[in-house]
């Protein structure tokens, strides 16, 4: 993954730091073209997140969508979504292939969710964007040794589906009292935009670190679907922030029982420390905490957004909040989901927290029915026939369990 001298990329890692960093592997699963001939490669960042100083440069082939020639291992094209991520900014799903018709008539593409809130969509052969995609300006770092981009890529379509970054205007807002505790729960940390740059300890701020939202909208636990006969794709979200300080590396180097005797890198992220919380124990920001938004990837635009399961009893009972309308939050869970012939189904809990399998009209949004289910699902769920009837296949904790429709047989042809 590494570019070595004299090839393509090897200019993007400056002061010969290929010689001595790496990290950069498929953590997502991958994807394939059998008729094209190509699989997707969807690669993470750079050792270490949060600091990047001892790896200048954009380091290629980190935090990139790689399209591979499955027989010879050539490199058909890349696009880099992060230029030097030191945000934790990996590919965490598998990308998704569909064929659509967009403004170019039928067109083969590739689409990648990001857990920065963003969906990235290229021509699987070519590699050229669907829609335009722009390099935008972002704050630069004040960490001693850390250069970061001066830009990142931006897709002008499809828009964001989660947060972008947090501000003042963003935090929570049930009553002006919830806000204002929301507001003094921050003053000591920076906010700012996406790709909002770190903090060391004892910077001139004098903050206790940045908040990096989202932290992992898009995650490995709960990846998008997509209905290959309409081209719509299903982005299962949450939102979420971090606050990781950086502290020095001889400091980070206490972590470990065993390190290398040798510091490389003038900082690293702290353990542990503060992270700002509201007082009544709810989120800093404004709902929905998790959600699913229908992209129609013909067009790029979007056509609902839902929350998932239920507000947590823990929040619409609060007695801050009794005789108040605050909708329905979604439970902040990460939510597998499965796009099936007729519906989408996604597991989630109610209000009650009851693990529950719901159904969903995939062109409106709309609940059509839910089933209890043993237990909470993660980390995705799959849809199988079997001698004319159809299973859902839940990944619940260390078990499966299977959810069966008796009697509901269905055309082969007609299954996906």
């Amino acid at each position: 993954m590494l570019p070595q001298p004299g090839e393509y990329g090897h200019e993007t890692w400056e002061n010969d730091a290929w010689q001595y960093t790496g990290d950069i592997s498929s953590w997502a699963p991958i994807s394939a073209d059998p008729e094209l001939g190509l699989i997707y490669i969807p690669t993470n960042g750079v050792t270490i997140d949060y600091y990047g100083g001892h790896h200048p440069g954009d380091n290629l082939y980190g935090t990139s969508l790689i399209a591979l020639n499955a027989r010879t291992g050539e490199r058909a094209w890349h696009f880099q979504i992060v230029h030097h991520d030191i945000w934790n900014f990996d590919l965490p799903t598998a990308p998704i292939l569909l064929d659509v018709n967009t403004e170019q008539g039928p067109t083969k593409i590739v689409a990648q969710p990001t857990k920065q809130g963003l969906v990235y969509t290229f021509n699987r052969e070519t590699g050229e964007p669907i829609w335009p995609i722009e390099e935008v300006p972002f704050p630069s770092s004040i960490v001693p040794g850390e250069q970061l981009a001066a830009t990142q890529p931006i897709p002008t379509k499809p828009a964001p589906f989660d947060m972008q970054g947090l501000s003042l205007d963003t935090l929570v807002d049930f009553t002006p009292e919830i806000r204002a505790q929301a507001v003094a729960a921050v003053a000591d940390y920076q906010l700012g935009p996406l790709f909002n740059p770190p903090l060391h300890r004892d910077n001139p701020l004098g903050k206790i670190s940045s908040m990096i939202c989202p932290s992992g909208a898009v995650n490995i636990t709960h990846p998008s679907v997509a209905d290959p006969t309409t081209g719509i794709l299903y982005v299962t979200s949450r939102s979420s922030c971090s606050a990781r300080p950086l502290v020095s590396g001889e400091e980070a180097d206490t972590y470990y029982d065993a390190p290398t005797g040798t510091t490389l890198s003038q900082y690293a992220a702290g353990r542990g420390g503060p992270s700002p919380r509201h007082p009544l124990g709810i989120p800093l920001w404004k709902p929905p905490y998790s959600r699913i938004t229908a992209i129609d990837m013909n067009t790029g635009e979007h056509l609902w957004m839902i929350p998932t399961g239920e507000t947590p009893a823990r929040i619409a009972n609060l007695p801050q909040l009794q005789g108040i309308d605050i909708g329905n939050t979604g439970t902040g869970n990460a939510v597998p989901m499965v796009a099936t012939a007729n519906l989408l189904l996604y597991s989630d809990v109610d209000g009650a927290g009851t693990p529950q399998l719901f159904a969903i009209d995939k062109a409106t949004g709309e609940e059509v029915g839910r089933v209890e289910v043993p237990a909470a699902s993660r980390y995705g769920m799959s849809s199988w026939t079997h001698d004319g009837h159809q299973y859902v296949i839940l990944q619940t904790g260390s078990t499966l369990t299977a959810m069966a429709m008796p009697g509901a047989a269905v055309d082969s042809s007609g299954a996906h």
